[in-house]
């Protein structure tokens, strides 16, 4: 976001000053959006500015809320003689109207701000820190606003409604939010844990931060609000070159890119042939454990594969084939019967691991899919039996992906997942992008690290955020059998021959979209049944 605004100012479309002015407005018109009471004057504004320009930011807010005639209280922590440029501009301006309260840090003499100002008719504009914050906010204030606001918050919270409270809005993040990870940067002290400033509504400028959809901060930024201050057309720094002297930061490779819907065409079928759209095969655990299978076979199916075949052993093929229709059914008795089986081309896609087990057969018919070289999802057992056996983690190849959730991950890839669980102590902090592009490259494989913040990166350095959640939110999803779903739908995709990365993405995407268009009551088996209706939606 430096990159880009430092594009445009130096193009001279803009000024730093402007960029701030549209930022302050912004936050004004998100205001009175979420709550179009507070349009009617007066209402009273406590906004709380930081020494750097999210602090400007928050003195044009003030300002302009001044000028609607709402009663503004300003509150600075730091120097006003050491403001930014275009913030020290305008905190003169808000100067000429207001007063400001300077916070001067004196340990416990240091002032505290009266809990009389605080009630359901105020509105506390966090403004402190934003995007470039990279230590705890208690390095800047031990004694201080952060730390108080945080218990009055708490208060409000225990003594149900009989301390009111304000509407809180942050300006680009809560304060102490790292903006790269979506993680609070804190100290070590298991006592500061609860110095977490949370928002009500956060509005964030041109487009949103990482750290706005992973990890702490969805639940912490309340509604997240986008705002243009007319960058769309501004130049964009060049991807990964390094700057001329003097000349700022530059993008790095590899952008992040929050995936809002993926390329659809080559998902809805145009009448070919069912052999154009390749043969998945599911591979099943033994008798009792093949509800795993069946439900990613269904997936595979419904996102398009022309055919699908579920393999078993020998004894759980009544069982399969009780339940089996239009999914046809093979039996797999061991390494050697996979490897026959896949002498025949038409077998193009492999999903291992839900229900397999992760006994010596697994690992050898796991082995034995690599040896194949076909395309292929490894999933739920499978992973497990990878992060057990080195010699099988050196045959994975690009035609894979890997689908772990958090503990999964943790037993693939211990040292990654040790450093993403570090508590945060300076940004910025290693994030959930960091840890699945780690990933993704020791694996030499795509990687797709689950949760409501789904992170699917490539061994090259891309990487998507597939995040389920604000308006997106699909909690449903969080019962048994989801995951052989998204498994199968992935598998089912890589049949009809996307690459394992617009594959992973596009799974991704329908699984969410599955979930919120049945809703509450969702249960794994009614994820394929819902596709068709997503997929009808999409079409039009």
């Amino acid at each position: 976001m430096r990159a880009i605004e430092q594009a445009a100012i130096a193009s001279g479309e803009v000024t730093g000053l402007e960029l701030m002015e549209r930022a302050g407005r912004g936050v004004v018109e998100a205001v009175f959006e979420e709550w179009p009471d507070l349009q009617q004057a007066p209402h009273r504004a406590v906004v709380l500015c930081g020494p750097g320009n999210n602090g400007g930011d928050g003195f044009v807010v003030a300002r302009l809320l001044k000028e609607w005639g709402w009663e503004v209280e300003v509150y600075l922590y730091g120097d006003p003689g050491k403001l930014p440029p275009d913030a020290k501009v305008n905190y003169e301006r808000w100067s000429e109207i207001g007063g400001v309260q300077p916070y001067i840090d004196k340990g416990e003499q240091a002032f505290w701000l009266d809990p009389k100002l605080f009630d359901a008719a105020t509105v506390l504009i966090d403004a402190l820190f934003g995007t470039g914050l990279v230590r705890p906010v208690e390095s800047f204030n031990p004694f201080g606003w952060v730390t108080q606001l945080s218990e009055w918050r708490l208060e409000a919270a225990s003594r149900r409604g009989a301390f009111p409270g304000c509407r809180v809005v942050a300006i680009d993040l809560p304060s102490g939010l790292c903006a790269d990870s979506g993680r609070y940067l804190t100290s070590e002290s298991p006592e500061r844990e609860h110095e977490k400033f949370r928002a009500d509504l956060t509005v964030s400028f041109h487009s949103l931060k990482h750290g706005h959809i992973l990890t702490d901060g969805p639940p912490n930024c309340g509604k997240t609000v986008v705002k243009s201050i007319g960058l769309e057309g501004s130049p964009r720094p060049r991807v990964g070159e390094k700057p001329a002297p003097g000349g700022g930061p530059v993008v790095p490779p590899g952008e992040i890119v929050q995936l809002v819907e993926p390329p659809l065409h080559d998902v809805l079928k145009a009448g070919d042939h069912k052999y154009e759209h390749g043969h998945a095969l599911i591979l099943s655990g033994g008798l009792g454990k093949t509800g795993a299978a069946r439900l990613a076979a269904r997936g595979a199916l419904r996102i398009g594969a022309g055919l699908v075949t579920v393999g078993a052993p020998p004894p759980a093929m009544p069982e399969c084939a009780a339940q089996l229709t239009a999914i046809m059914l093979r039996q797999v008795d061991g390494a050697g019967a996979l490897t026959g089986l896949l002498q025949d081309k038409r077998f193009n896609a492999l999903c291992l691991g839900p229900g397999l087990g992760m006994d010596d057969t697994a690992r050898a018919l796991i082995e034995a899919a690599f040896w194949s070289g076909r395309a292929m999802v490894l999933d739920a057992d499978a992973l497990s039996v990878l992060s057990q056996d080195a010699s099988l983690f050196d045959m994975l190849h690009d035609t894979c992906v890997l689908t772990p959730h958090a503990g999964e991950f943790a037993r693939l890839f211990p040292d990654i997942a040790e450093k993403l669980n570090e508590t945060p102590t300076k940004g910025p902090a290693y994030s959930k992008v960091d840890a699945t592009r780690a990933a993704a490259a020791r694996a030499g494989c795509v990687v797709l690290f689950k949760g409501p913040d789904t992170v699917i990166a490539a061994p090259d350095g891309r990487c998507s955020v597939s995040a389920a959640v604000y308006d997106r939110a699909a909690p449903w999803l969080a019962t048994a059998g989801s995951g052989d779903v998204l498994a199968g739908f992935i598998t089912g995709l890589l049949a009809r021959g996307l690459g394992p990365m617009q594959a992973a993405e596009t799974a991704a995407w329908l699984h969410v979209e599955c979930a919120r268009t049945f809703g509450p009551g969702l249960i794994a088996e009614d994820l394929p049944e819902v596709l068709p209706d997503v997929l009808r939606v999409l079409q039009g």
